[in-house]
């Protein structure tokens, strides 16, 4: 049964019927709530939403990018993902002196005038060193997850500057040799480096959290690799630490994700974060040898922009199908970022129609 979209169509309604009416840096104007969640069991399908089409591929550029540290849009760019584009666009007019202006130079009227966005992003595909000046975002997500900080030492007259903290293989390492600590979290919320960023982190930090595996559910993760373990005796023994499950490299961890978010664009983003957090859960889960088991979305002014409030109606109406399936090609890896994009493919999604609503930048 598919509940991630009930939840996710409850959310809009409730935004509906509860939220008020707010201002926002962007002038669209909103109407908003404060605190909610949504939880998912991996195990009932991957999270997909289904009520409008989701665009996969999409999702899957955007979370490499974040896993291998870029904050550059040409990666994006290059590969059709076009969600950053705005912002990039945004920064660029933001530092352009003029719109238009003429200048003489040798005697001739030079005229410069303003790229308009198709032009720009065009111009960031083609050309590396407009790309490198204007391409660059700040120090957003992949930064934060994979350089966070450059420390300098405090004893000696000038800094020395040490790299920065990669918080997502620190992530992996934890996991391997520390399953149960309550220290497993990654940050993106960055104080001092929020005025550097073109839009500072909605989603701005994430924990993760295993637990060991029954015996009957290790048994089933035995079963779904072609391994018969059900000779076994259950009662009262675990077999976690069994020669037939090391051998066989059988999981013996379930593992679950819990990420917060400061600001969700509920009909835009929220479905993006939901199934983005899900593949990063399936790949961590990949790496270490665990089972995806709870992703927990925890999101704090969840708003519905005012000029989408016709493509949410609409989405209301849908009947939710059944949940696909996800395939990862390759992994565990030396680093998660070495995944491409060809890795992941999703099975059976059938969903409604897309659904056209402006994103406000």
């Amino acid at each position: 049964m598919n509940k991630i979209d009930k939840q996710y169509q409850d959310l809009l309604q409730d935004i509906l019927d509860n939220g008020i009416t707010k201002k926002d840096r962007t002038g669209t104007g909103t109407i908003s709530v404060f605190g909610r969640q949504i939880r998912h069991k991996m195990s009932e399908g991957f999270p997909l939403l289904t009520t409008k089409k989701m665009a996969f591929k999409t999702m899957v550029t955007e979370l490499l990018w974040f896993l291998r540290g870029d904050t550059n849009i040409k990666f994006l760019v290059d590969n059709n993902c076009h969600i950053w584009d705005g912002d990039a666009y945004r920064a660029y007019c933001d530092n352009y002196p003029d719109v238009e202006k003429t200048f003489q130079y040798e005697g001739s009227n030079i005229e410069v005038r303003k790229m308009t966005q198709e032009e720009f992003i065009n111009q960031i595909k083609t050309d590396d060193e407009f790309s490198k000046t204007w391409g660059s975002l700040g120090k957003i997500y992949g930064e934060q997850w994979r350089s966070w900080g450059e420390w300098s030492t405090i004893d000696v007259p000038k800094k020395v500057l040490k790299p920065g903290i990669d918080q997502i293989q620190n992530l992996i390492n934890d996991l391997k040799t520390n399953p149960d600590s309550r220290r497993l979290l990654v940050s993106t919320w960055n104080p001092a480096d929020l005025d550097s960023c073109v839009l500072p982190p909605c989603h701005y930090g994430f924990q993760v959290y295993t637990r060991e595996l029954s015996n009957e559910e290790i048994a089933f993760e035995a079963n779904k690799r072609g391994f018969n373990l059900k000779g076994m005796t259950f009662s009262g023994k675990l077999i976690i630490d069994s020669k037939e499950v090391k051998e066989k490299n059988i999981p013996t961890r379930a593992i679950s994700l819990m990420y917060n978010c400061r600001s969700q664009d509920v009909p835009l983003g929220t479905p993006f974060n939901i199934s983005s957090y899900a593949l990063l859960l399936e790949i961590i889960a990949k790496q270490v040898n665990m089972v995806p088991d709870e992703l927990i979305s925890n999101m704090g002014d969840c708003h519905i922009y005012l000029n989408q409030i016709d493509g949410v109606k609409e989405q209301l109406t849908r009947e939710p199908f059944e949940l696909p399936t996800l395939r990862i090609a390759s992994g565990p890896l030396d680093d998660i970022a070495h995944h491409e994009i060809m890795d992941f493919d999703i099975l059976n999604y059938q969903s409604h129609p897309s659904i056209k609503m402006p994103l406000s930048n």
